[in-house]
């Protein structure tokens, strides 16, 4: 990848524009390859979530990823470059795939803002293989957009990212890149003016398999844990919505980003219609100068209708032998397959209460240093799906996930990310989580059986996870 620095052509020149678009179409004839061209300027205030509403298309693929509380949001739309895999080596091909585009990439501008240059956006169902003809999202997707916008901490970058091939015109693609910029400099929020249309209202609802399978399936996994077949197994419900008139996903990601500060607020939508969103409390992995960050969030607690019992609730967590269990298992395995890779890393302390808005979890941190040898995508590709989501030992669990569950589980319980040049990136575990397909919607929850589980505790659990998503989308 070429970095050019902004002396070389100064930002917001339309002369100096021109110049280095037809330097990136110089290289394109030298190379006799198409070249990524990525400008990336610093704006005023931006709100990514706001400008993917305002530019929102159904037929275009897009990305979002904020966790309010760290001040940190991306989104970006209309892929200029996409590729999809399948297959045990999934991540291995995204990662091939960036860095062939990454060697064909010329990028100038404000390079040392934050969420500067090309960035790749990817979804990663929770299967490496597709579960059905019909899936609308593949075993792995992964794109570059026409633009991205973000912030963190107070700093906002615009990036427009375009082809350039050997006979491209130049004075047309100027011109597109300057009316962009100048859009995203001083972005309209007009637009996002409410239409003054009442909110859809659910018309049918049902659980996918019909009343008491969850329970029925729960009891059937806790047959198979007495027998060893496995130590844990996470098992997901599904509920079908039907509404009056098409759900509004990007709405509802805004009314659970500010209902879920400290969760990961998503969307990733397929370019045909259908988008998966949801407010997630699970990271998968977070890399960032080298140092590598991920967690065990295992084991669950509603919260109080007051201080007092809120913290009884919690103490009774804290000392839940079912519970700890559960999440140990969890920790050991995150541990175990980091050292397949060469990490090591010191066992977290007891583990502590991450407490959400309706309901409260063990929650254990994770460090480490990346070696030379390792990369996001491939740690990624280590550990999940973490038995968080999936069980122990992986196979066994995996395998009977998809004898017991009469659903695809597509992106559910997936992992959905962005990975930069530097090495950067983030992918949270999408869980807490909705398909939605214009009136209607596919909600999910789960929850981690072990020895001591009860069905209609666990059921209950996925009440309280399912409540938010009904919640916001009407």
């Amino acid at each position: 990848m070429e970095l050019i620095s902004p002396d070389r052509f100064p930002q917001r020149d339309p002369q100096a524009l021109a110049s280095f678009l037809l330097h990136c179409r110089e290289r394109a004839r030298q190379r006799k390859h198409p070249q990524l061209a990525s400008i990336s300027l610093r704006a005023k205030h931006l709100d990514p979530l706001a400008v993917l509403q305002s530019i929102y298309e159904p037929t275009e693929l897009h990305f979002y990823l904020e966790r309010s509380q760290s001040e940190e949001a991306i989104a970006g739309a209309e892929a200029i470059l996409e590729a999809t895999f399948s297959g045990a080596q999934r991540f291995a091909n995204v990662r091939a795939f960036a860095d062939h585009v990454l060697e064909n990439t010329i990028a100038v501008g404000d390079l040392d803002a934050p969420f500067s240059g090309p960035h790749f956006f990817a979804g990663f169902t929770f299967c490496d293989e597709a579960e059905g003809d019909d899936a609308y999202f593949a075993p792995a997707t992964v794109f570059v957009p026409r633009w991205q916008v973000a912030r963190r901490q107070g700093e906002y970058v615009a990036t427009a990212n375009l082809i350039i091939e050997p006979e491209s015109d130049i004075a047309t693609l100027s011109r597109k890149v300057l009316a962009a910029h100048a859009k995203f400099g001083r972005f309209d929020y007009d637009d996002l003016q409410s239409t003054g249309a009442p909110p859809p209202s659910v018309v049918e609802r049902e659980d996918v398999g019909g009343d008491g399978w969850f329970a029925a399936a729960v009891d059937h996994a806790l047959q198979n844990i007495d027998i060893d077949v496995y130590h844990k197994i996470v098992l997901a419900r599904a509920v079908e919505l039907k509404a009056d008139q098409p759900f509004r996903p990007l709405e509802t990601l805004a009314r659970l980003r500010d209902r879920f500060p400290s969760c990961y607020s998503f969307s990733f939508a397929n370019g045909d219609g259908q988008s998966f969103i949801g407010a997630t409390p699970e990271r998968l992995l977070r890399v960032e100068s080298g140092r590598l960050f991920t967690e065990a969030l295992a084991g669950s607690a509603p919260r109080g209708e007051n201080a007092r019992e809120d913290a009884r609730h919690g103490a009774a967590l804290l000392s839940s032998d079912k519970d700890l269990r559960e999440h140990q298992l969890v920790v050991d395995s995150i541990i175990s397959r980091l050292g397949e890779v060469d990490l090591v890393v010191k066992p977290p302390a007891a583990p502590r209460l991450l407490k959400l808005p309706n309901v409260q979890h063990l929650w254990s941190p994770i460090s480490t240093e990346l070696t030379q040898d390792q990369d996001i995508l491939a740690v990624a590709a280590r550990l999940h799906p973490t038995p968080a989501v999936g069980g122990q030992p992986r196979k066994a669990a995996r395998d009977d996930i998809a004898r017991i569950e009469n659903f695809d589980r597509g992106l559910y319980a997936g992992a959905i990310g962005w990975f930069d040049y530097h090495g950067d990136g983030e992918m949270a575990v999408a869980i807490r989580s909705a398909l939605i397909d214009g009136q209607r919607a596919r909600l999910y929850a789960g929850a981690g059986i072990v020895a001591g589980s009860q069905p209609d505790r666990e059921t209950a659990e996925t009440d309280l996870k399912l409540r938010p998503l009904l919640d916001s989308l009407q």
